[in-house]
C-alpha cells in the first residue's frame, strides 16, 4: 500500500484504503461538506451557501439526482455530478410481519450487510438502526452477537439506514405539497447490531445529521442509544450527542452479569452505576432506561427485582422489561408471563414505570437480539446449524 494513501481506522478491523472516484455527499457534516465543495472549485464565498442549499435537498426533500436541485445553475449540478455521488445503502431484502413491523436486510461497501427495523405503533414509529457489521460483546443470550465484528458502519452507512426507511415510508415531503404534523419514523433507536460507543465518532457524526433542523429534524429527545455499559464514553453520549440512554443491564449480580454481559468483567455493575450516575443529561423528565430481559431462572426471581430497585436507586429510570426471543439453540427460556408480571409489579410498586416490552416481528425474526440471525442461518449447512444448536 502507499504509504501516503489515506486509510481509515476501524476498531478491531484492519485499515482500509479509501475508495477512490467521486465522494459520498451523504455522511459528511456541514464543514466537511464546505471543504469539499471547495476542492471541487465552489468559491469559498459561496459555499457555505451551497453546503445549505444541498443539505436540504438531501436531508429534507430526500432527493437523489443532482438534476432535481433546481435551485443550482446547470453548470453547477453537473460540476457536482462529476465530483460527487449521493449513496446509500442496497436495499437487499424487505419483509413485513404480520404485526406491521419491516425489516430491511441492507447491504454496504465491501458487500457486508446488516439489518434494519421499523416498528410501527399508534403514537409513533420505532427505527431500529445498528452501527457495526456484527459485534464484539458475545452476550449470551443475543444471537446477534454471536456474529463476529466485522467493522464499524460508517456515518453515511448509519444515516443512510434512516433515510431508505423514509423511501420506503414515503415520509419525504413533497415541494408544495401539504405539510403534515405527524410522522411515521418519528424515533430512532440505536439498538440495532453493534455496541454504538464502540463506534462514536460516526455515530455521533450521523445523529448530529439526524437531529439537524435543516434536514430530518428529529428531536434529541427522540433518539435513544443503547449501550452494554461502555463506561468511559458514557458521559462524552450526553456532551457530544444529547439524546436519551438506554443501557442492557440484564442481571443484578456481577456474577451473572458477567455471563450475560461479558463487558461487565471489565466495567462492573458498581463503576456503570457511578457513570449512569453523573451522566449529564439524568432528571426526571430524561430518564435512562435500563433494558431487562426476561432469562426464565437466570434473571427473573422476586429478589432478583429487589436487589434491581436496590441498585437504581437514586437514578431516574424506567426499566423495560423484554420477554426473551428465543432463537435455533438458544441457552436459554423466555420467563412466564406470571413471572415477568409479578417482577413487573415489584418494580412498579417501589416507584419506577416498568412496561413490559411486546416482542414485535417475531414471524420475520425481527425481535430484540435476533438482528441476521436467520439471514446467517440460511446460508449455513445443517451440520454447521446442528453443531451451534449442540445437537
Amino acid at each position: 500500500m502507499d504509504a501516503k494513501a489515506p486509510i481509515t481506522q476501524d476498531v478491531l478491523t484492519i485499515p482500509r484504503k479509501l475508495p477512490d472516484g467521486p465522494q459520498n455527499l451523504i455522511g459528511m457534516s456541514h464543514e466537511q461538506m464546505r471543504h469539499a465543495l471547495i476542492a471541487a472549485g465552489t468559491a469559498e464565498k459561496q459555499a457555505k451557501m451551497r453546503v445549505g442549499q444541498i443539505w436540504q435537498w438531501l436531508y429534507h426533500w430526500g432527493v437523489r439526482d443532482f438534476d432535481a436541485m433546481t435551485n443550482l445553475s446547470k453548470d453547477y449540478r453537473a460540476m457536482l455530478a462529476d465530483s460527487f455521488v449521493i449513496e446509500l445503502p442496497e436495499v437487499v431484502t424487505r419483509q413485513i410481519s404480520d404485526d406491521g413491523t419491516r425489516k430491511y436486510l441492507v447491504r454496504i461497501a465491501g458487500g457486508h450487510e446488516v439489518e434494519v427495523v421499523y416498528i410501527p405503533e399508534t403514537d409513533r414509529g420505532t427505527l431500529c438502526i445498528s452501527s457495526q457489521v456484527g459485534c464484539t460483546l458475545t452476550c449470551s443470550f443475543c444471537h446477534t452477537g454471536t456474529q463476529k465484528l466485522v467493522r464499524n458502519l460508517t456515518a453515511a452507512e448509519i444515516v443512510g439506514q434512516i433515510m431508505i426507511a423514509r423511501d420506503d415510508l414515503g415520509e419525504w415531503p413533497v415541494p408544495g405539497g401539504p405539510k403534515g404534523d405527524a410522522r411515521l419514523l418519528s424515533n430512532i433507536v440505536l439498538m440495532g447490531m453493534g455496541e454504538p460507543l464502540y463506534n462514536f465518532e460516526n455515530v455521533r457524526d450521523a445523529m448530529k445529521i439526524a437531529m439537524d433542523p435543516e434536514g430530518i429534524s428529529l428531536s434529541r429527545r427522540r433518539i435513544t442509544l443503547s449501550t452494554s455499559g461502555v463506561v468511559p464514553e458514557i458521559a462524552r453520549t450526553a456532551q457530544e450527542i444529547g439524546c436519551q440512554l438506554a443501557v442492557s443491564f440484564h442481571a443484578t449480580t456481577d456474577a451473572v452479569r458477567d455471563r450475560l454481559v461479558p463487558i461487565n468483567k471489565r466495567w462492573p455493575i458498581a463503576e456503570l452505576l457511578d457513570a449512569l450516575r453523573a451522566y449529564p443529561k439524568v432528571s426526571n423528565s430524561e430518564r435512562i432506561t435500563f433494558e431487562y430481559v426476561m432469562l426464565d431462572g437466570v434473571n427473573d426471581s422476586d429478589a432478583d427485582a429487589h436487589r434491581l430497585i436496590k441498585l437504581i436507586e437514586g437514578i431516574p429510570a424506567k426499566i423495560n422489561l423484554i420477554p426473551f426471543n428465543e432463537w435455533p439453540g438458544a441457552p436459554y427460556k423466555r420467563s412466564s408471563n406470571n413471572r415477568i408480571r409479578k417482577f413487573s409489579d415489584i418494580v412498579y410498586d417501589a416507584g419506577y414505570a416498568s412496561p413490559v416490552r411486546k416482542p414485535r416481528g417475531e414471524d420475520i425474526m425481527a425481535a430484540c437480539g435476533q438482528l441476521k440471525s436467520a439471514t446467517e442461518r440460511a446460508r449455513k449447512s445443517k451440520a454447521q446449524i446442528a453443531q451451534e444448536a449442540g445437537l
